[in-house]
């Protein structure tokens, strides 16, 4: 059996290997003051399918964590696929989602935990986009009851080599 051979989006995903620097902000609601956090992010290829980023960072109040995103493409559903899950937080979050035509913006959308309705579940997009071979940002948006989508956090990323 022949080995399937990387696709466009298997090859995009691979800018983002490296070693970068984050800052960021963001709000977990709008009576609640901006959060802000810096940190490191590791991503490495696994293999010329997959990437897997680890990200360490301090967050307000002091108390470390570490992130871990895995992405890539399924060219059957022609769907980036991929997990987020934090020590912050006891839930693997899913991933799915797509490539805008320009091949800088990949959107992918998730569900979790309502961050005002207790016991309900929201919708979540997260956003990466590449603005350089060294400078790519993250965008966290929910969807709200008024069915527009809100910011919730920013992180830009600073490649360090």
């Amino acid at each position: 059996m022949d080995m399937p051979a990387p696709q466009k989006e298997h090859r995009w995903l691979q800018k983002m290997v490296g070693e970068w620097t984050a800052e960021g902000e963001g709000s977990m609601g709008t009576d609640q003051p901006p959060m802000t956090w810096k940190g490191t992010e590791s991503v490495r290829a696994i293999g010329e399918f997959w990437i897997v980023a680890e990200a360490q960072g301090e967050m307000p109040g002091g108390s470390p964590a570490t992130n871990i995103v895995t992405l890539g493409y399924n060219p059957q559903k022609e769907r980036f696929v991929g997990t987020f899950f934090s020590s912050m937080m006891p839930r693997l979050w899913l991933y799915e989602g797509a490539l805008d035509a320009a091949e800088r913006v990949l959107t992918l959308d998730t569900e979790g935990p309502s961050m005002t309705v207790e016991g309900e579940t929201a919708r979540y997009q997260d956003v990466m986009e590449i603005f350089s071979d060294d400078h790519r940002v993250l965008t966290s948006l929910i969807l709200g009851t008024d069915g527009q989508w809100q910011q919730i956090m920013t992180t830009h990323y600073r490649r360090t080599k």
